[in-house]
């Protein structure tokens, strides 16, 4: 770790309202503190460092032209918030990021007063923003709304679905569409293309405003040259007119990173402005880090690094992540079968996509933060003939869901989920987890719903998905890396719908499904060394669900535990209503099942999470001694 940096100028700040007080040079001298003051915090915590980097100088102006808490600031996507975390009251937990009990790492409105709306998902600022515009107008909290998208966001449907909206109502309103030319992954589709032809046309850089009205909201210098560069656009099919003909005063490409350009362009709108204004700010994201600058994902997410080389503290392991294992496996069985193709929406890298893009160019697919698009895009490859994995997290694919109904199952085309990120992700907290993708895709009729329980498991299940053509298919596994269990030099197709028993025992048995089954074994572990045998099996599918398993296992035992990485309404649920329906219960069968908590839970290790849900061995072994009414284990044993 490092020293931390001299900041005097913002040593002299604890909220926004102290930057009222300084002059624009100081304003510039933060600016530039600020950047170093992200750098050494987020070089303790790990983190989002590049997106924040990229709005140093626009958080500064905005906090310095609009009154916040009173006027709104909306970050989008979330993770650029770090800056303006440290300018609005909580530097002095800023170096907590994303820990177990410190600052989440995206806006959050238990937080702070000066994060009006949450956000870890993308493209959500503009509806919130003209949301709170329509509150104020009618008699709602007063205050401008702003929204500030950025980082890929714009690539997301439901960002033109609120400028339209919000060029229709015609309300104040202020948009800075942060241009970083970036999402996660290098941007894609012809929007980006668009946005970047706007500033490197050679003219557009002394270009400051070029928008139907808009010249009027400029400060008086800039106002000339902005009516000249306007007359000269007549007829081109650039500089704003997607945003003019949706009803927004279009300014810009304006320099992001120029503070004093900034802070004269924000105090002349936020003076004059009467409906929606869009300010298209170009940046850079990792802006002042060389480290990030030079990152292919321009320093996207990091663990913790040494500022100086930048170079990350990653933890060796003995086990390969379960992302690298999807990834070499689908290239694998891609080897075997031409029709595979993969699908992914701005993730190639946390998907594994990237290596299975480098090895197959044109069978892959990244369509841009646009979950529910890759969806249906995928259907339309397998209606086509080929074979889509849609590689995407849990927690996105819920953005995606109608499609996944609609699109997908009601046709029952063979589209290949392969669901990362399942269960608690850890430091990203509540908006990340993948909590619920069982329930909502083992409740759709013709679905094959699978878990992997370590990766030698994954190996076999994503050779079942290739292979699977009768339907749509989903397998999950989570972040991290796997348990170390010798690993399959190819994978083997799985009969569909069929666990497989684990270990035999007596009296109480627990069917696993997903990743909790290493749990499970040492909670069995740890009753064996105290006389209790309980059998484990491993399901495998929650739809269609082993029956013969699930029956067989509650005749021989006098109690059924069910494990799994998900909310209630998913495995543990369709196991009940099995039992239930075979008349089970009528016979006294005593029924547990151990899902997540019916709470959003907050940011921690992703251990630390899983005690707080009480899904570790600990917690499974009391629940195995609290079905068998055994209160004091020690008295047994005498």
């Amino acid at each position: 770790m490092t020293d931390r940096p001299q900041t005097p100028v913002l040593d002299r700040v604890n909220l926004p309202s102290d930057l009222k007080s300084l002059t624009d040079a100081e304003l510039k001298r933060l600016a530039d503190e600020l950047r170093t003051e992200t750098v050494s915090a987020v070089s303790v915590t790990g983190g989002h460092l590049g997106a924040g980097l990229g709005v140093v100088e626009l958080t500064v102006a905005l906090h310095a032209v609009f009154d916040t808490p009173r006027d709104k600031i909306i970050w989008d996507v979330g993770h650029q918030c770090y800056p303006h975390k440290i300018l609005t009251g909580r530097r002095d937990r800023i170096r907590t990021l994303r820990m177990g009990g410190g600052l989440a790492g995206f806006t959050k409105r238990a937080e702070s007063e000066y994060d009006p709306f949450g956000a870890g998902h993308s493209s959500t600022s503009i509806s919130a923003a003209l949301g709170f515009a329509a509150a104020r107008d009618l008699g709602g909290d007063p205050g401008d709304a702003i929204a500030v998208i950025g980082d890929g966001a714009m690539s997301a449907g439901m960002a033109y679905e609120a400028l339209n909206n919000a060029g229709h109502l015609g309300k104040r309103l202020f948009v800075i569409l942060n241009d970083n030319e970036m999402s996660i992954a290098p941007p894609v589709g012809a929007m980006s293309s668009y946005l970047t032809r706007l500033y490197t046309g050679g003219p557009f850089q002394e270009l400051k405003a070029a928008a139907k009205g808009a010249v009027s909201l400029l400060p008086s210098p800039m106002q000339e040259g902005a009516r000249r560069a306007k007359e000269m656009l007549k007829g081109m099919t650039v500089g704003g007119t997607l945003f003019e003909e949706l009803g927004f005063s279009y300014i810009g490409p304006v320099d992001g990173h120029d503070v004093e350009q900034l802070l004269a362009l924000l105090r002349t709108v936020k003076s004059r402005a009467t409906g929606p204004v869009l300010i298209h700010a170009v940046t850079r994201k990792g802006k002042g880090y060389g480290p990030a600058e030079n990152a292919a994902d321009r320093g996207h997410a990091t663990g913790k690094f040494d500022v100086i080389t930048g170079v990350q503290k990653k933890a060796k392991s003995n086990a390969p992540s379960y992302t690298s294992v999807f990834a070499r496996n689908l290239i694998a069985e891609a080897e075997r079968d031409d029709r595979i193709v993969g699908v992914t929406a701005a993730m190639p890298d946390g998907t594994g996509l990237k290596q299975f893009a480098d090895r197959f160019p044109r069978r892959s697919f990244d369509v841009g933060i646009a979950e529910q698009h890759a969806v249906t895009f995928a259907a339309g490859l397998a209606a086509g003939g080929l074979k889509p994995f849609c590689a995407i997290y849990s927690t996105f694919l819920q953005r995606g869901y109608d499609q996944v109904v609609h699109d997908v199952a009601v046709q029952n085309l063979p589209v290949r989920f392969a669901i990362d990120r399942a269960g608690l992700v850890g430091q990203d907290g509540p908006t990340h987890a993948g909590a619920f993708d069982i329930a909502f895709l083992a409740n759709l009729p013709g679905f094959v719903v699978m878990a992997a329980a370590d990766e030698a498991e994954l190996t076999h299940m994503v050779a079942t998905a290739a292979a699977h053509d009768s339907g749509p298919i989903a397998f999950r596994f989570p972040r991290g890396e796997g348990t170390g269990v010798d690993m399959p030099e190819k994978g083997d197709v799985l009969p569909i719908g069929r666990g497989r028993m684990i270990a035999e025992g007596k009296s109480v048995a627990i069917l696993s499904f997903g990743t909790r089954l290493s749990e499970v074994m040492k909670a069995r572990e740890s009753l064996m060394s105290r006389g209790i045998q309980p059998t484990v099996a491993d399901a495998r599918f929650a739809k269609p669900l082993d029956r013969e398993l699930i029956l067989r296992l509650a005749h021989d035992h006098d109690a059924l535990i069910t494990i799994e990485e998900g909310a209630v309404g998913g495995f543990g649920s369709h196991v009940a209503q099995l039992l239930a329906d075979e008349g089970v219960f009528d016979h006294g069968l005593k029924f547990r099942s151990m899902v997540l908590p019916d709470l959003f839970v907050d940011h921690d290790a992703p251990v630390a999470m899983y005690d707080t849900s009480a899904l570790n061995a600990a917690h499974i072994e009391a629940k195995i001694l609290q079905v068998l009414g055994i209160d004091n284990l020690d008295e047994r044993r005498a």
